[in-house]
């Protein structure tokens, strides 16, 4: 008789589960989640899996061909979506058990401490657990005078503490995690905000056990322009950038440092129907506002197709060439300073030309013979157009400012530069007509006469509106039509200004007329006027 040795399929399944969920951060959180919520199922969805493979490329220490370590990530998502349970709970547990990393410390940060103090605790159960313990116990064993809610230690030296945002100074960590560093109500406060903004910019980074290998991960809904989010991006500090809006955006979506891109196809197309299905979204649409869904659900503070200038307004010009202008138009709002938290100078330049696009069917009475009688003729209305023709914003200083404006007006054979009349406008002005008094372009200073931004860009929004607003298809052109889309919730505002200081003044110049007023004038112009002086002889 054969001596066949007993399996053990019990064990022999625990081992595989084990060695999945070190493989794994997704699977291990899925074996994990009875742990953290036994009384709910659990519901993965694919986004899951992408953030989790961006954490494993930190926990792996990947590098990149510069010898650079991938170690800053920016992950912006809806709430509901298990942003802070994979960021702030699960990768720390899987590094320190299941990848034998116990050494790693942690620094979690959130907006207030005791949501901070919330997921550290939520870690500290799932460590403790017999689940947990069974599996990597004998990895991971916390200090017992080092084991309270804000802080715990393990053997290894590794802890976890939490701490409120703007309280890190004293603290260094391998990982440095911040979770929603703003509330609500702090965003919306410019103090609150500007606050926490310079805590992230200058604590945050001194806190790293290791300067070139210690990692940063934000993850965050987007609350407003100039949130953390906001100075990340328009600052290109070096973060690799995860973004997953509620509803599917191509415009909006790109791919990941590690080549990994949002894989839903369709415009709209949700990010987790199983949580989050239609009904849903729309209820909690109607329920929050456009701002507050395009900011918390979106991550693009400003709703789709933009607040006072839609995007859609902008008519888009696609020829290699640009047509004859009458008249060429530069707009300049001034700041001469190389500090990043300064709002740059900005510059558009602008072409007025005729003609194109519009037939109109004109009709005037006539009398003939005492009878009156309509008599159609057509004509080919020459309807005149502004196009944005080039755009830039940059931190410069005064020297570099008034080089750079006096390129752009040769090159574009301005005719005249705008300036505001403000403190810095006064300096450009004076400085370019004193180096540069004796090219050929008028220098003026306009003075907005008490209106504020708002109430000037509204001044031209029916310019926008009639589709007498062109620009062509270039990478400069969008970053003012973006600008000008999330107005008056962006974190810059110059080149909107100088859009409407220069359109503002075309339509004073008389250069720039709405439909109906141009129709006015040329039906005004077909009128046959008798003379209403003495005839030169008697009849």
């Amino acid at each position: 008789m054969l001596d066949i040795p007993h399996i053990d399929l019990a064990r022999q399944e625990f081992e595989l589960d084990r060695a999945d969920a070190e493989d794994s951060l997704a699977e291990f959180i899925r074996q994990a989640w009875h742990v953290l919520e036994p009384g709910q199922d659990y519901v993965h969805g694919w986004h899951i899996d992408f953030i989790c493979e961006h954490l494993e490329a930190i926990t792996d220490g990947v590098e990149f061909d510069s010898g650079a370590h991938y170690n800053r990530l920016l992950i912006n998502v809806p709430p509901g979506t298990m942003k802070s349970l994979t960021v702030g709970v699960f990768w720390p547990a899987w590094e320190w058990g299941p990848r034998n990393m116990p050494h790693l410390r942690y620094v979690c940060a959130s907006h207030s401490q005791s949501l901070a103090i919330r997921d550290s605790m939520k870690m500290r159960r799932l460590i403790m657990s017999e689940w947990y313990q069974a599996r990597w116990g004998d990895r991971v064993k916390l200090v017992g005078d080092q084991n309270a809610k804000t802080k715990f230690e393990t053997t290894s030296t590794g802890f976890r503490e939490a701490v409120a945002a703007g309280s890190i100074t004293g603290a260094r960590g391998d990982r440095v995690i911040i979770d929603d560093p703003h509330s609500v109500e702090g965003a919306s406060s410019d103090q609150m905000r500007a606050s926490t903004i310079e805590w992230f910019l200058e604590a945050v980074p001194t806190r790293l056990n290791n300067p070139k290998s210690s990692a940063i991960v934000t993850v965050m809904q987007r609350l407003h322009h100039e949130d953390v989010s906001g100075v990340i991006l328009d600052r290109n500090l070096g973060y690799d950038h995860i973004c997953l809006p509620m509803l599917y955006d191509p415009a909006a979506a790109k791919e990941t440092m590690l080549g990994f891109k949002d894989p839903r196809t369709e415009d709209g197309e949700l990010l987790f129907p199983q949580r989050f299905p239609e009904d849903v979204v729309d209820r909690d649409r109607r329920v929050m506002g456009e701002y507050a869904f395009a900011g918390q659900m979106q991550q693009t503070p400003t709703p789709r197709g933009g607040g006072v200038i839609k995007r859609d307004w902008w008519q888009r010009y696609n020829r290699d060439s640009y047509p004859p202008f009458d008249y060429i138009l530069a707009s300049l709002d001034t700041a001469y300073t190389l500090k990043q938290e300064n709002d740059p100078s900005a510059m558009t330049v602008w072409g007025v030309w005729t003609g194109g696009d519009m037939t109109a069917q004109i009709t005037r009475a006539l009398t003939v013979d005492g009878s009156p009688t309509m008599m159609a003729r057509t004509y080919t209305p020459e309807h005149p157009k502004a196009m944005m023709i080039y755009a830039w914003q940059d931190r410069l200083e005064l020297h570099e400012l008034v080089e750079r404006v006096r390129e752009t007006m040769q090159n574009y054979g301005v005719d005249k530069l705008l300036i505001e009349n403000k403190a810095a406008g006064h300096s450009v002005a004076q400085e370019i007509r004193r180096v540069y008094g004796h090219d050929d372009f008028g220098v003026q200073l306009i003075d907005p006469r008490g209106q504020d931004k708002l109430a000037r860009l509204y001044s031209v929004q029916h310019l926008f509106e009639e589709g007498l607003i062109y620009a062509p298809d270039r990478s400069w052109a969008d970053m003012v039509i973006t600008q000008a889309e999330q107005f008056p919730k962006a974190a810059h505002d110059d080149l909107v200004d100088t859009v409407s200081m220069a359109l503002r003044h075309l339509r004073e110049l008389g250069l720039l007329v709405r439909g109906a007023e141009f129709t006015a004038e040329l039906n005004d112009s077909m009128l046959h006027r008798g003379s209403e002086e003495e005839p030169l002889y008697p009849v």
